[in-house]
């Protein structure tokens, strides 16, 4: 099965394509949708909804993670990944794919056993679980890798519901 795990921003929009298949997981591909700062927003969301849509049509996959928002003291950091997710969803929605949303709390668990891992912590374990030789750059393509292993191994906990 291919999973896409994606960590929204509005900056920089990290995803993670894996293959899943016996309890096993292995890399596809990784990367970032990057925006310039300089432009509108509504341009951002637009460059954002594109590239995600290419990468759906491209590689496909089965199910789509998306961590969910976390709410930090930055309200209008808070806000600006909310309007990223936003248009993520839709692009997986508008691809008919099952979308599965985490905290980052429960993605940390499902990665390195423990929900206060740092981000050190989560790049290695997915450098280790994709048995990848290094690990993945930048940081917020290791972390659509590490969506998308939470959601291996969680979602036979969603089909029992």
């Amino acid at each position: 099965m291919i999973i896409l795990g994606v960590d929204p921003g509005t900056a920089t929009t990290g995803y993670g394509v894996i293959k899943s298949e016996k309890g096993e997981v292995h890399p596809v591909e990784y990367g970032c949708i990057l925006t310039k700062s300089s432009k509108d927003l509504e341009h951002r969301l637009v460059t954002i909804f594109d590239e995600l849509t290419t990468v759906i049509k491209k590689f496909k996959p089965e199910m789509i993670a998306v961590e969910e928002l976390f709410f930090a003291s930055n309200t209008k950091t808070a806000i600006s990944v909310g309007h990223a997710r936003g248009v993520i969803l839709l692009a997986c929605s508008k691809a008919k794919v099952p979308v599965y949303e985490y905290t980052p709390l429960q993605i940390k668990q499902a990665v390195c056993g423990y929900g206060r891992a740092d981000k050190q912590q989560i790049q290695k374990m997915v450098k280790a679980l994709l048995n990848l030789e290094e690990i993945p750059k930048p940081d917020d393509a290791a972390d659509g890798l590490a969506i998308a292993i939470c959601h291996a191994n969680s979602y036979r906990d969603f089909e029992k519901k």
